[in-house]
């Protein structure tokens, strides 16, 4: 499948890192090219230094070819905007927007060009299942085709992986660290990343049970 997505906050940049780690295709557009700069080392995404609202970006990331265009950026205008040339200009199959205020919600409908409607506080599991029309759901999300899991899990003052280097930790057979949230903000972690409490790690496994997980990190 190929994936648009604008916007590289904490719920794009999560997007893109799963869908890509499932062999689909994903370009994530930026308007703020030092987030772009942030995000170099993602591996599998292409980034794209724009606004999603302009056309030609839009053209330029590839949106007269794509399956899925995911507006996720903070602001509710910008959205609405983008699923519209999405599904209007480019003729996308199907467009997903994130709402930012409830009270724009009524907005988000096909006039707008907007398939998937997606409340701020719309856990990734249900984005991505609502985004795609997956329905296989296993820890947080097993993409059936792929045969992927992605699993969350979250450091704490207990956790003996607390205070060590992400290289110093024996991941199971067939499994990666894709994202570690801290303070928000998603990164692309390196082996030298020493993980600390309140860390939120999101990985990827083609093998690993979440209990597996679990007793690795606890």
């Amino acid at each position: 499948m190929k994936v648009l997505i604008a916007g590289a906050g904490r719920l794009g940049t999560q997007f893109a890192q799963v869908l890509s780690a499932a062999r689909n295709d994903v370009t994530l557009i930026e308007h703020d090219e030092s987030r772009c700069a942030e995000l170099a080392a993602m591996p599998s995404v292409h980034l794209v230094a724009g606004d999603a609202c302009e056309p030609a970006v839009l053209e330029c990331a590839g949106a007269m070819t794509c399956d899925l265009v995911v507006a996720a950026t903070g602001k509710d205008e910008d959205n609405l905007v983008i699923g519209l040339l999405a599904k209007r200009q480019f003729g996308v199959g199907r467009v997903a927007a994130r709402i930012n205020e409830a009270e724009n919600a009524w907005l988000f409908g096909p006039q707008w060009g907007v398939d998937v409607p997606v409340p701020a506080t719309t856990p990734l599991i249900s984005l991505i299942e609502e985004a795609t029309g997956a329905t296989d759901t296993v820890a947080l999300l097993r993409l059936s085709k792929a045969g992927v899991e992605v699993i969350e899990t979250a450091i704490t003052e207990d956790s003996r992986a607390a205070g060590h280097l992400l290289g110093e930790i024996t991941l199971p057979p067939g499994t990666v660290v894709a994202t570690v949230v801290r303070d928000g903000r998603p990164t692309v972690p390196s082996p030298d990343e020493r993980l600390l409490p309140g860390d939120e790690l999101l990985l990827v496994s083609h093998e690993a049970t979440e209990q597996e997980i679990h007793g690795v990190f606890h």
